[in-house]
């Protein structure tokens, strides 16, 4: 490990988790702005998500060689108050418990208790959506049948496929303006919600372009007052990568990095998407940019360890954003579970394993931080020289890379009713969720606690907690 990414990595272990106001007081201002004004939801959201990223604090860490963090500091997390809004007595449960906390500062208590609670209180998502359901579910859910649905955060469970790696801003616009000119919404109603989607898709487009643009002027910014010639360079070259993705598509092992990273923060910034959104299977997206660059001589194994190590960092720079009401006090966790693949079988049913793979490994043994997860998909196919050095990391108790059965992933997938291809490019997200990457999205539902249907089977149908009747009289 270099003496940079020790730096970093140690930056990262001891930075303070913080709760930071900064996201709902812009989201706030914008609808604030824009309450009177009709919109289609698609479009203001894509316009808040625009707003966001066009006045959010541009944070740039000391020594690291990939950029973006969706707080204004490491570990400042940010809240949705547009989806679920937490209480002052949340923001006191997340600043008090002595493990797995969030500090909330007076300044954002403040803020929640003057602006974001008064505004959002019976307007957020969750809100609206609870105001609507029949009274045997919110008793049910009262009683804790289920609990942490959906309701708190975006559905995660969305893994990058090949596209995302292949594809600028520009060139998927491209795509977007021949759909859009395919529509009919004189003779066809329907597609007028089609267009309004596509056009939502163009202004998010534009935002990350410009959330990178932004990025480069600070790197220029800091440029101009650093006198460390090695540094320079990097922070002249880093700010030429900005310029050019995610807009364009990435041509280099440091863009891919930088292209996906952007991506990431914009996806995980818009909305919370607890749990799994990851760039899936790294070591086949990443190696025939780490393979042309190591045959052209503009890239070393050295350097690509340790562009790696400084994307795991950012990682663990994110924790996952904190719960609210009974959820905040019962499921503490700081990992988003952003899952990342190694291994497994090429799309002809072939050893996918490469020597990105096992330089990969290399780098979750070195770095030995919480984030971001990682395991090795193991099938048949692949050498046992890959499962020997998976099991040396695995047995230290680390409790990474977690090992899946390949073979077993895609026969579930099949059985699913999946495409071959599809399977076999698939995975596994989150804990142990598997889905086909970068077709689907696999939302995560099994929050249903079977021991309360039984215990309110036993009492005749009635909660003895909430001493209502939720179940059918036995």
């Amino acid at each position: 490990m270099t003496p940079r990414i020790e730096k970093l990595r140690s930056q990262s272990l001891n930075a303070l988790n913080t709760l930071s106001g900064e996201r709902a007081k812009l989201i706030t201002r914008f609808y604030k702005e824009t309450n009177n004004i009709p919109m289609p939801a698609p479009i203001k959201r894509a316009r808040a998500f625009k707003y966001l990223l066009t006045h959010k604090e541009i944070c740039i860490n000391d020594g690291e060689l990939i950029v973006g963090e969706r707080g204004p500091a490491p570990k400042a997390t940010p809240t949705y108050p547009e989806v679920s809004l937490h209480s002052l007595k949340d923001l006191d449960v997340l600043n008090d418990r002595p493990k797995v906390g969030f500090k909330v500062d007076k300044e954002t208590r403040d803020l929640y208790e003057n602006d974001i609670i008064p505004f959002w209180k019976g307007n957020s998502m969750r809100d609206k959506m609870f105001a609507q359901l029949p009274e045997e579910w919110v008793n049910a859910y009262g009683a804790g049948v289920f609990t942490e649905f959906q309701e708190q955060r975006a559905p995660g469970h969305t893994v990058a496929g090949k596209k995302i790696f292949q594809k600028g801003m520009n060139a998927l616009k491209e795509e977007i303006a021949e759909a859009k000119s395919r529509l009919d919404t004189i003779n066809n109603p329907a597609d007028i919600d089609k267009k309004h989607e596509l056009e939502a898709m163009e202004i998010a487009a534009d935002a990350i372009v410009l959330y990178a643009h932004r990025h480069a002027a600070k790197l220029d910014e800091i440029n101009n007052k650093t006198t460390d010639p090695q540094r320079k360079k990097e922070l002249t070259k880093m700010a030429a990568i900005c310029r050019k993705v995610p807009a364009e598509a990435p041509e280099t092992f440091h863009e891919m990095l930088q292209h996906y990273w952007f991506i990431h923060v914009g996806v995980i910034s818009e909305v919370n998407p607890w749990d799994s959104f990851n760039p899936g299977r790294l070591d086949q997206h990443l190696f025939p940019f780490y393979k042309a660059e190591t045959e052209n001589g503009t890239l070393n194994k050295e350097s690509a360890v340790e562009i790696l190590e400084s994307f795991w960092v950012k990682f663990n720079n994110h924790p996952a954003p904190p719960k609210m009401g009974v959820t905040a006090l019962e499921s503490n966790t700081y990992t988003d579970f952003a899952l990342i693949n190694l291994g497994g079988v090429n799309p002809d049913g072939t050893d996918a394993v490469n020597e990105l793979s096992y330089i990969l490994l290399d780098v979750i043994e070195e770095m030995r931080i919480l984030q971001p997860s990682s395991m090795v998909q193991i099938s048949k196919h692949n050498p046992d020289s890959f499962v020997h050095r998976a099991l040396k990391i695995s047995k230290t108790g680390f409790g990474q890379p977690s090992i899946f059965n390949t073979d077993a992933i895609i026969q579930e997938l099949l059985n699913q009713g999946k495409d071959l291809i599809d399977a076999r490019n698939g995975g596994a997200s989150g804990c142990v969720e598997t889905g086909a990457f970068g077709t689907e999205s696999y939302i995560l539902t099994g929050y249903f606690n079977l021991n309360k249907v039984l215990e309110v089977t036993f009492n005749n149908g009635k909660d003895p907690r909430t001493g209502k009747t939720i179940g059918l009289k036995t």
